[in-house]
């Protein structure tokens, strides 16, 4: 892969790994801290459509397909990244892999999340997905440190 062609990111979460594993695979868990309302559970191997419910950001819905559910271990699926313009039509266009992976560390949980597969979409959408992508990483891993903090 090129350097362009995937984010990764990783957290020290204060939460041992089954709480931090029901915040990524409920849907209505992810929704409360990611920004979104899916339409139904998360379920190996279906789809789901999620409505973004970020201010600004409330006309965007958008497909995505669970790849995985591994317990515990790893959440996978794919979408169509930084699918925000209501004049474009995504369908067409490669989708990218997101995988949440967890370890157990010493005082919590180690939350990787790697999204990968950049370089297959189109050349015009490609840098910008990428960098809005990046900084979107940084801030979600940030929301879910709060929210398994708070419960």
């Amino acid at each position: 892969m090129s350097e362009t062609d995937r984010i990764e990111k990783t957290i020290h979460l204060k939460a041992p790994r089954a709480k931090v594993w029901i915040a990524l695979t409920d849907s209505a868990q992810f929704g409360a801290w990611f920004g979104v309302k899916m339409d139904g559970p998360f379920r190996a191997n279906t789809p789901v459509r999620g409505q973004l419910t970020i201010k600004g950001y409330e006309h965007v819905t958008g497909d995505w397909h669970i790849t995985a559910i591994e317990p515990q271990t790893r959440f996978a699926y794919t979408w169509h990244p930084y699918a925000v313009d209501p004049s474009y039509d995504y369908s067409k266009d490669a989708m990218t892999l997101v995988e949440f992976i967890l370890a157990d560390e010493t005082g919590g949980t180690r939350l990787t999340v790697v999204e990968s597969g950049f370089d297959r979409l189109p050349i015009g959408r490609r840098a910008e997905a990428l960098n809005k992508n990046t900084g979107g990483w940084t801030g979600q891993l940030r929301n879910i440190e709060r929210y398994v903090a708070g419960q």
